[in-house]
């Protein structure tokens, strides 16, 4: 591992890894992937989106991530995804780093979504890899460098080949890590070996874990944060992982990922992300998350039941 992101050498004596040189917002810790509230006509709630993002803030979290997965992005109109942005950036008001998805399909529609977002007072983007049509090095390369060119706020790359049908070669995130203003890549592929070698071979990017599964390997690894969906609901949870291995307490670390473990596990259960939403309306957080947009949908009542079970037998409630 390159010593540039060796935690164990910082001068503040933290453990955990430091972000890249090329990330002026130096992201990292718990950057949960915050919710798109809906009414149950399923319009925008904007108001319980930005409460949303709130209250992860006010549980720790050390950035909001507004529109990505747990956003449910692919579902909202333009309009509807820069209100959202709007929102949760007047709600945090500074407080921590909002970095805004904006990946579309087209780069056209992205360049659109970064720059209304850098209008409004966003941190920072995050951008997709575009999805649908495949993708090869030089769509991929060309597409992120006219997004960090359109802007001047940093460029993060979200890569999920499992849900956009396009993963990036390890050439490939050599490349874009030569485009100025490209700070870093929230990798949620579960490619360890991917990661690992992509993190050793560009160490001025900060690497986010993408996945709750590997909140503790992804330190290990050497990401300097994650983007836990299990941090949408408990946020205390997952930032005391983070602050465990921080400390120089690895042992605790894995004791609190083993519980992350059981925690994804019960928000898993029933149709897909629905536990998430379910999870929030269960516990007593003071906004109303909503159903999720069709075709996306909500847990039935014996799948809710049991989560609740779940949750409150692992002490959560």
């Amino acid at each position: 591992m390159h010593d540039e992101r060796d935690g164990h050498s910082a001068s503040d004596g933290g453990h955990a890894p430091k972000p890249g040189a090329d990330d002026p917002l130096g992201m990292h810790g718990v950057v949960p992937p915050t919710i798109t509230a809906f009414d149950e006509d399923e319009s925008v709630d904007y108001e319980a989106t930005a409460a949303h993002a709130r209250y992860v803030a006010e549980g720790g979290a050390h950035g909001v991530f507004p529109l990505g997965t747990n956003g449910e992005f692919p579902l909202l109109t333009p309009e509807e995804r820069e209100g959202v942005v709007e929102a949760v950036v007047e709600e945090i008001d500074g407080d921590v780093p909002v970095i805004a998805g904006v990946g579309a399909p087209s780069t056209r529609q992205t360049v659109a979504h970064a720059e209304h977002a850098e209008s409004v007072g966003a941190d920072g983007v995050v951008v997709v890899t575009p999805y649908y049509f495949p993708l090869d090095h030089d769509g991929a390369v060309n597409h992120y460098q006219r997004v960090a060119d359109a802007v001047d706020i940093p460029v993060y790359v979200y890569h999920i080949p499992s849900k956009t049908g396009n993963s990036l070669s390890l050439e490939t995130v050599d490349a874009l890590a030569d485009i100025d203003n490209l700070a870093g890549l929230k990798d949620s592929s579960k490619d360890v070996p991917w990661l690992g070698q992509a993190i050793d071979a560009n160490p001025e990017l900060t690497f986010l874990a993408g996945s709750d599964s590997l909140l503790f390997p992804g330190l290990e690894v050497g990401c300097t944060g994650m983007v836990s969906a299990v941090a949408n609901v408990f946020p205390e949870l997952v930032v005391d992982l983070y602050e465990a291995y921080d400390e120089g307490d690895e042992e605790r670390a894995r004791e609190l990922q083993s519980e992350v473990y059981d925690v994804r596990d019960a928000i898993k259960r029933g149709p897909y992300m629905a536990g998430v939403k379910t999870a929030l309306s269960i516990r007593d957080t003071g906004f109303d998350p909503g159903p999720l947009r069709s075709p996306l949908r909500k847990m039935d009542d014996e799948d809710r039941a049991a989560l609740e079970a779940d949750l409150e037998a692992l002490g959560l409630l």
